[in-house]
C-alpha cells in the first residue's frame, strides 16, 4: 500500500490550512468553556454555604437537646468504690456513701459423676421449672451440735477450729456457744461467716420427776441454778412448792435474770426447764453433804423418796453458722469437733421460706431421654433460654463432673427454686430429682455455691438496696455504678462548662456560616471583582432569615428568659455575635431552670401524673388545657369470688392463654402455658401465674405480657400489661387443674384507650397515649397518661427556642427542593445544557473539517493533475525544439 498524507500530492499544506480554518471557527468553544466555569464556581460556592450550614445544624444539637440542661456532674472520693453519672432529675448536693455488700447471681452444683455422657434417668420424659424469687427466713449455713461436756469443763484447745481458712482463737475460757460465737464474729471479716449461738436449755427431763427433799441427821442440801441458789436445807423438807416459790421471788428472779437465764414451767406442772437466750452454760447443781454423823438426803432430780448424794449437770447449746454470701463454709482445724461442727464444707437453707417474684418469668425444660445425661440436661437447659446458664466442671476427683446452673440475673429476687416432674401425667424421675430438686423451703439436693444477693449501702445514713452493681435512682436522677466495698462521697453539682460549651459552639457556627455566605456575595471594589455569588438574592435571603430568627422572641416560656441578648448573646457592628461570657455565666447561675426552654423544644404538664411525651415540626408554642374524659384500661379477667385458703395446681397442669389478640386473628397470639404444680397461698398464685404466662418464648418475642394482682376482697385479677382497645386476654384449661378452680365463671373485661381533649380539641387516644389533633395549635403533643382520674388536669405548656427554630430553618435552606437545592439544580442543570450545546457544536466542526480536507484534498490531487500535465507538456516541448 502506498503512503498518502494530505498536499503530498501538490505539495499543498492541507494540515496547516484546515488548522487555521479550524481554529477560527472553534473560536465560539471557549465561550462554552467559560459559561461552564462559571456555572462550576456558582456551584462550588453554593457548596460551601451548604457545608457552613450543615455545619451550623450540628452545632445546633446539643443545644436542641433538653438533656444538655440538666447539665449536671458528679464527682465520686473514690471511683475504685464507685462512680456516678447525672440524668433527668437529678439535683446538686453532696452525699456520703457506705457500700456494704455487692450483688451476685445465685449458682448451684450437682454432686459429682463418674461421666458426662452416661444415663442419669430411666428416659421417661421429665420437666424442669424454673421459678425465681426471694428466700424468706432461717439462713444459709450449717448448725453445730451442742457443745460437748469436756468443752463446757475445759474449753476449746487453740487450733482445733478454723472457718473458711481463718484460724479461730479459742482457749480454755472457750466453753459456751455464748464465747464460741463471740470467738468466730471476731474474724467475720476475714471468713465472711457469722455465728449465732443457740439457746441454751436445761434437758426436760432434769425436773420432770423430781421429788420432795427431806434432809436429816445433820446432812445439808443446796440447789444451784447458774450459781444462783435456789432452794437449801440443813434439816426438814423442802417441797416442790418451796422450789416454785422460790423461783417466783424477787430477789431469785433478779439473780437468774442478772445470769441471763428464764424460767419456764414449774415443778407442779413437772415441766420446769431453764434457758440462756445467749447460749451461756447453765450449771444445774445439787450439793449434798452427809455430815460426820451419817446423815441422809433424798428426793429432789433423784426422784420422791430416793437417795441424793448429789448432781451436777451442764446444759450447752451450739452455734448456727451463716455465710454473709451464701457460699459453702468450709470448717477445718484440728478438733472442729470440739467446737460441735464436722470438717468439711458445709451450708443449706435452714428454715427458710421461698417467695416467687411474678416480675421475673419462669420457665420449663423438658428433658426427652436423649436429654437425661450431664451433658444433655446442660444442653437442654441452655437451649431452653428460661434465664440460667448450665456448665459442667470438673474437680479431679473419681468422681469429677458437676453440673452448675448459675441465674442470669443477680439480686436477693432471682434465687431459684428447681422443681422435677414428670410428663403426659407420669411422676417425676427419681434418680433426675435427687441430682437436680432445689426448695429453699424443702429438698435441696442440689448445693449452693453462690447466694443471690443485692448490692447493699447507705446514702447518706439510708439503707440502699439493688439488683444489680448499678443502682438507680437512689439519688434521684443519678445512676450509681459500685465497684466494690468501702466508704466514700459522691458530689453532684451543675456543669455550667456543658451549657456554655454548647452556647459558645453555636455562636461559632453562626459566624461561620454568616462569615462564608459575606464573603462569597462581597464585592472587591479595589480590584473590581465579585465573588462567585455577588447579588445572589437566595444566599442573601439565607442569611437574613437567620438574622430575624435570632432577633425574635421565644414564645411559650414561663420563665424569665425570652431573649439572646438576656444570656449575653448579641449581634456585633459586622453582623457576627458575640458572647458576653459574664452576662452568660450570670444567667446560668441565677435561671438554670429556664435556660433550656431559651434555645430547646421543651414541654411540660402541669399535672405530676402526667408526662409530656413528644411534639412535631407542627406544633405551635403555647399552654393547651388537658381535660380527660376516659382513663385507659387493660383486658382482664377477675376472679368471681375470693381466693381463700390454699389453691392446688395439679401435676401436668395446661392452660391455652390467648393475650392481646388481633382482627383478623393472629395465631401467635394463642399459647398453650405449663402451669408449675404447688399448693399456693393467694400472693404466691398470683406471683406464679404471671411468672408462668410471661415465660413464653413467643409471648415474650412479640412484647405480650401479663400482670396480677390481688385485691382488699381477696379476688384474684388476670390482665394484659398493655392499655387499650387491643388489650384482651382469655384463659382455657387444657390438663390438670380447671381455670374454674381459679377463676369461677368470671368474664374476660377488653382494655379501652384513653379519650380527651388538648388545647380544647378531642385527642386521640392510643392505649394511655393522647395526640393532639391534627390541625390544631397543639398537633404533635403527644401526652401518657398512667395515673389520676378524669375531669379537667391541668395544662401542657411547650415553647420552642432558638435551637429548636433554627434548626427547622436551616433544614429548609438544604436538600431536596430547598433554597440552597433548587439553586443547585439549576446550576446542574445549566451546565448539562451547555455541554449538550458544546457536544452539538464539536460535532458540527468536525463536519465541517472534514468538509475542509475533502475540498483541499480535491484542490490538491487538481493541482497535482495539473503539475503532471505541465511536465508533460514541458518534456515534449523541450524534445519537439531538441529535434526541430
Amino acid at each position: 500500500m502506498g503512503l498518502s498524507s494530505s498536499g503530498i500530492g501538490s505539495g499543498l499544506q492541507v494540515d496547516s490550512l484546515v488548522s487555521k480554518l479550524m481554529a477560527a471557527e472553534s473560536a465560539p468553544l471557549d465561550n462554552y468553556d467559560k459559561k461552564t466555569a462559571a456555572y462550576q464556581s456558582k456551584l462550588a460556592a453554593y457548596g460551601k454555604v451548604s457545608a457552613a450550614v450543615a455545619t451550623f445544624q450540628g452545632a445546633l444539637t446539643t443545644l436542641n437537646s433538653p438533656a444538655t440542661f440538666s447539665a449536671l456532674t458528679t464527682a465520686s472520693g473514690n471511683k475504685d468504690i464507685l462512680n456516678g453519672t447525672a440524668g433527668t432529675g437529678a439535683v446538686a448536693g453532696k452525699y456520703k456513701i457506705n457500700v456494704t455488700q455487692l450483688a451476685q447471681a445465685q449458682s448451684l452444683t450437682t454432686g459429682g459423676q463418674a461421666s458426662t455422657s452416661a444415663m442419669i434417668g430411666g428416659g421417661a420424659k421429665t420437666t424442669l421449672t424454673f421459678q425465681f424469687g426471694s428466700v424468706t427466713g432461717g439462713t444459709f449455713g450449717t448448725s453445730g451440735a451442742a457443745l460437748g461436756a469436756s468443752t463446757a469443763a475445759s474449753g476449746i484447745a487453740g487450733g482445733s477450729l478454723s472457718i473458711n481458712g481463718t484460724a479461730i482463737a479459742t482457749g480454755g475460757a472457750t466453753r459456751s456457744a455464748r464465747e464460741l460465737a463471740a470467738a468466730i464474729n471476731d474474724e467475720t471479716d476475714a471468713t465472711g461467716v457469722v455465728a449465732k449461738a443457740g439457746a441454751t436449755a436445761t434437758p426436760a427431763a432434769l425436773f420432770s420427776s423430781f421429788g420432795d427433799v427431806t434432809v436429816a441427821g445433820g446432812a445439808s442440801y443446796a440447789l444451784s441454778v447458774g450459781g444462783v441458789q435456789i432452794a437449801a436445807s440443813s434439816g426438814g423438807t423442802i417441797t416442790g412448792q418451796n422450789v416454785d416459790d422460790a423461783l417466783n421471788s424477787a430477789n431469785v428472779k433478779n439473780a437468774l435474770a442478772a445470769a441471763n437465764i428464764t424460767v419456764s414451767g414449774s415443778i407442779a406442772t413437772k415441766d420446769l426447764a431453764f434457758t440462756a437466750a445467749d447460749g451461756s452454760n447453765i450449771n444445774v447443781a445439787e450439793a449434798v453433804n452427809l455430815g460426820s454423823s451419817g446423815g441422809s438426803v433424798k428426793g429432789g432430780t433423784a426422784g420422791a423418796g430416793l437417795a441424793n448424794s448429789g448432781s451436777s449437770l451442764t446444759a450447752t447449746a451450739g452455734v448456727t453458722l451463716s455465710s454473709n454470701d451464701g457460699s459453702q463454709i468450709v470448717v477445718g482445724g484440728s478438733n472442729p469437733l470440739a467446737a460441735g461442727l464436722t470438717a468439711g464444707s458445709g451450708g443449706s437453707y435452714l428454715s427458710s421460706g421461698f417467695s416467687q417474684d411474678g416480675s421475673q418469668t419462669s420457665g420449663t425444660v423438658t428433658l426427652d431421654t436423649k436429654d437425661q445425661s450431664l451433658q444433655g440436661i446442660r444442653d437442654a437447659i441452655n437451649k431452653a433460654n428460661v434465664g440460667v446458664t448450665a456448665t459442667i466442671v470438673s474437680d479431679g476427683s473419681g468422681t469429677p463432673y458437676h453440673l452448675v446452673v448459675t441465674s442470669n440475673k443477680t439480686g436477693a429476687k432471682s434465687s431459684m427454686k428447681i422443681s422435677v416432674d414428670g410428663a403426659d401425667g407420669q411422676p417425676a424421675d427419681a434418680n433426675i430429682a435427687n441430682l437436680l430438686a432445689f426448695d429453699p423451703a424443702g429438698a435441696q439436693k442440689l448445693t449452693q455455691t453462690s447466694g443471690a444477693q443485692d448490692t447493699k449501702l447507705t446514702m447518706n445514713g439510708i439503707q440502699v438496696s439493688s439488683a444489680s452493681t448499678t443502682v438507680e435512682d437512689a439519688i434521684q436522677g443519678v445512676s450509681l455504678d459500685v465497684a466494690s466495698l468501702g466508704d466514700t462521697t459522691l458530689t453532684v453539682s451543675k456543669n455550667t462548662n456543658a451549657v456554655t460549651e454548647a452556647v459558645n459552639a453555636f455562636v461559632k457556627a453562626y459566624n461561620d456560616v454568616n462569615k462564608t455566605i459575606s464573603s462569597l456575595t462581597s464585592y472587591n471594589a479595589d480590584t473590581k471583582t465579585g465573588a462567585a455569588l455577588q447579588g445572589d438574592s437566595a444566599v442573601r435571603s439565607i442569611q437574613s432569615q437567620l438574622r430575624r430568627q435570632l432577633g425574635t422572641t421565644v414564645e411559650g416560656l414561663g420563665g424569665k428568659l425570652t431573649t439572646l441578648s438576656q444570656v449575653g448573646i448579641a449581634f456585633q457592628k459586622d453582623g457576627s455575635l458575640a458572647v458576653d461570657s459574664t452576662k452568660l455565666n450570670n444567667a446560668i447561675t441565677n435561671n438554670f431552670g429556664d435556660i433550656g426552654g431559651l434555645f430547646a423544644a421543651m414541654g411540660s404538664a402541669s399535672d405530676g401524673a402526667i408526662s409530656f411525651d413528644k411534639s412535631s415540626a407542627a406544633t405551635k408554642p403555647g399552654e393547651y388545657a388537658v381535660n380527660i374524659s376516659k382513663m385507659a384500661s387493660q383486658g382482664k379477667i377477675t376472679s368471681n369470688s375470693a381466693v381463700s385458703g390454699p389453691t392446688t395446681i395439679l401435676s401436668n397442669t395446661t392452660w391455652t392463654v390467648t393475650l392481646n389478640q388481633t382482627d383478623p386473628a393472629t395465631d401467635s397470639k394463642v399459647q398453650n402455658i405449663s402451669i408449675p404444680a404447688g399448693t399456693y397461698d393467694k400472693t404466691q398464685l398470683a406471683a406464679m401465674l404471671r411468672s408462668a404466662i410471661n415465660g413464653n418464648a413467643t409471648f415474650k418475642g412479640a412484647g405480650d405480657a401479663v400482670e396480677t394482682s390481688v385485691d382488699a376482697s381477696g379476688n384474684l385479677t388476670l390482665s394484659s400489661s398493655k392499655y387499650g382497645a387491643g388489650s384482651n386476654i382469655s384463659v382455657r384449661g387444657v390438663t390438670g387443674t380447671s381455670v374454674d378452680t381459679v377463676f369461677g365463671s368470671a368474664t374476660p373485661a377488653v382494655g379501652t384507650d384513653v379519650e380527651g381533649t388538648i388545647g380544647g380539641v378531642a385527642a386521640t387516644g392510643n392505649g394511655q397515649q393522647l395526640t393532639a389533633a391534627a390541625g390544631s395549635a397543639a398537633e404533635g403533643i403527644q401526652l401518657s397518661i398512667k395515673s389520676g382520674s378524669t375531669g379537667e388536669r391541668g395544662s401542657v405548656t411547650f415553647s420552642q427556642g432558638y435551637a429548636y427554630q433554627l434548626t427547622n430553618l436551616a433544614a429548609s435552606f438544604t436538600g431536596k427542593d430547598s433554597i440552597i437545592g433548587s439553586k443547585t439544580d439549576g446550576l446542574n442543570a445549566s451546565i448539562k445544557q451547555v455541554a449538550t450545546q458544546r457536544d452539538k457544536f464539536s460535532d458540527r466542526l468536525t463536519a465541517i473539517e472534514a468538509r475542509y480536507r475533502a475540498q483541499f484534498n480535491a484542490l490538491d490531487t487538481m493541482l497535482s493533475s495539473m503539475q503532471t500535465t505541465q511536465s508533460y507538456l514541458t518534456q515534449q516541448l523541450a524534445a519537439i525544439a531538441a529535434n526541430g
